[in-house]
């Protein structure tokens, strides 16, 4: 466990950058700091490894002061992952990833063999491991530098914005890449962004930091979607945040009509909506009833163990209106109606409201 007690850091006197912070950050769990730039989050974060010292209070890791700690040897006990990757661009990315092992003076062969086993454990060829940084792409790069925060297996990982440099596409890989390592490894991480919807897609909970570096809500993200605490967070939330709750309800109960599909390129259909699919039974996109207009594009796909969010977004978006279901190798097995998906939905709120009649 991580905690807070009474901490303080100040730049500039009677402008704190973090204002006494109390907070206690579970073991085993993803706890996420957002808030708006200059909040305090990143700050935050460094004290827990020392990269910035606090002004007052205390700060204890498994029970310890961090304080009598020597910095090096704490920041060697934590894996850091960080904004750009933070490479090293003249060494490989098998000598990057053995950096800390290098430094706790693991021998070479050995740091190599675990360097090769967390390259294929974040997804990358160990034939990856002879290039240099400037060879990969950022998410590949990203991956590496992930990489090299598990290669001493520490109980603990601090993450800065380590996916806000990359493509909204190989972002949301990353994220699924991060509850999948989480799934397997159980680290205790503490991850930093600007953006709610990462920060309720990622943490277990979730710290809103306000201007001024006071912490104004924490809480499970489905808490905070649900009933924020003030105006601050229902402004910085937004307001569909109805909208974002529903990614906390399974979109199990929505019922999978049969897809009106037709092989592309082929004749377009004569009695309603039809859905171009390849030989593989992936979705093309719509061609339009009677008519030879091109393939319009069939909006977002819903995958079996999605949400309600990701059932409405299919619907919604599907030129049709009707959201395209797919299997695991992307492959249609039928569609969902927006109607059904708002029954659904509402059949959930009810749901969730039933405890509390009862009492």
């Amino acid at each position: 466990m991580i905690e807070f007690a009474n901490v303080t850091k100040t730049y500039q006197p009677g402008q704190p950058a973090v204002e006494n912070l109390n907070l206690r950050i579970d073991t085993g769990k993803i706890t996420v700091f957002v808030g708006p730039s200059g909040c305090g989050k990143t700050t935050s974060l460094r004290m827990i490894n020392r990269m910035v010292e606090p002004s007052s209070g205390t700060i204890t890791v498994g029970g310890r002061n961090i304080s009598t700690i020597a910095a090096p040897a704490l920041r060697r006990s934590m894996g850091y992952v960080m904004q750009s990757a933070g490479l090293l661009p003249h060494r490989t990315v098998m000598d990057n990833v053995t950096t800390v092992l290098r430094l706790n003076r693991v021998p070479r062969p050995a740091a190599r063999r675990r360097a090769a086993e967390l390259l294929d454990t974040v997804g990358l060829s160990a034939a990856l491991g002879r290039r240099y940084p400037n060879q990969l792409s950022g998410g590949q790069q990203q991956r590496v530098g992930v990489a090299r925060a598990l290669a001493a297996d520490p109980p603990v990982l601090l993450m800065d914005e380590p996916f806000s440099a990359v493509d909204p596409v190989v972002r949301a890989e990353l994220q699924q890449e991060l509850l999948r390592l989480q799934r397997d490894l159980a680290k205790t991480i503490v991850f930093v962004t600007h953006d709610i919807d990462e920060a309720t897609l990622l943490g277990d909970k979730v710290a809103v930091f306000a201007t001024g570096g006071r912490v104004a809500q924490y809480a499970a993200p489905e808490e905070i979607l649900r009933a924020p605490v003030d105006d601050f967070v229902a402004a910085f939330v937004g307001r569909d945040r109805g909208f974002r709750h529903l990614s906390f309800d399974a979109g199990a109960s929505v019922p999978v009509h049969p897809a009106p599909t037709v092989p592309y390129p082929g004749a377009p259909s004569s009695g309603g909506w039809a859905l171009a699919v390849d030989a593989g039974n992936r979705p093309l996109g719509w061609l339009a009833p009677g008519t030879g207009d091109p393939l319009r594009p069939g909006g977002s796909l819903f995958r079996a163990g999605d949400s309600l969010r990701n059932a409405l977004d299919a619907a919604l978006s599907s030129p049709s209106g009707l959201g395209v279901a797919v299997d695991a190798a992307g492959g249609v097995i039928g569609v969902v109606r927006a109607p059904e998906v708002l029954a659904a939905i509402d059949a959930a709120r009810a749901s969730r409201n039933e405890p509390k009649a009862r009492r």
